[in-house]
């Protein structure tokens, strides 16, 4: 059961849709109680850091979320600001993130930016695969996905990276930490791309 967080935050339908041409079964959880089947976990995320946390924090699902993912050990991915909420803090706020990974979230240098417009990084990038992980099966070459963000994810375990992305430099653009995943791209946004991605989680 893929169980997807509705926070208020994100496009909680957009995943569904995907799912359900996958035919892949989908939950949307809203309380602590709606996480009682949770076999994966998507946390979708848009708009700024501090708005998101606030949300999350005030929903009723941080506890058990915690303790799904820090405790029970159930996959989880994070997508853009979802991904961003899994480090330690970030320049766009105050609060403090859910610290699933150790990271903070910087943003980009708009002086290493040679395109006209610098922020926010937006459309169709290449993501590249910098290890082996089963979240890019079939996705290892040639595969554009769509970003939206001012702001990137630092690992300060460099081990936790799994694939980059270029914008003025080189940025981590997806993550793993044991059962934690985190990618700064919109997979429901991305089409064929997307879906084989959001499947690959699925059969983690």
């Amino acid at each position: 059961m893929i169980t997807l967080i509705d926070y208020g935050v994100g496009n909680i339908n957009a995943f569904a849709n995907v799912y359900k041409r996958l035919n892949i079964e989908t939950k949307i959880a809203k309380t602590a109680s709606d996480l009682k089947s949770a076999g994966k976990i998507i946390l979708p995320g848009v708009g700024s850091f501090d708005y998101a946390m606030q949300r999350l924090n005030s929903s009723g699902m941080r506890e058990r979320l915690d303790e799904l993912v820090l405790q029970e050990k159930v996959p989880v991915v994070g997508i853009c600001v979802g991904m961003q909420m899994m480090g330690n803090r970030s320049d766009e706020g105050d609060s403090e993130g859910l610290k699933w990974i150790d990271a903070d979230i910087l943003k980009f240098d708009p002086a290493l930016i040679k395109y006209v417009t610098k922020l926010p990084h937006m459309g169709w990038n290449d993501v590249i695969p910098t290890k082996p992980s089963k979240l890019f099966t079939g996705l290892e070459s040639e595969s554009l996905f769509y970003f939206l963000h001012s702001y990137y994810f630092k690992c300060n375990n460099k081990d936790d990276s799994i694939a980059v992305s270029e914008y003025g430099e080189l940025f981590t653009s997806a993550v793993n930490h044991e059962n934690v995943y985190g990618i700064q791209f919109h997979p429901e946004k991305s089409h064929h791309y997307g879906e084989i991605l959001l499947n690959n989680f699925a059969k983690l």
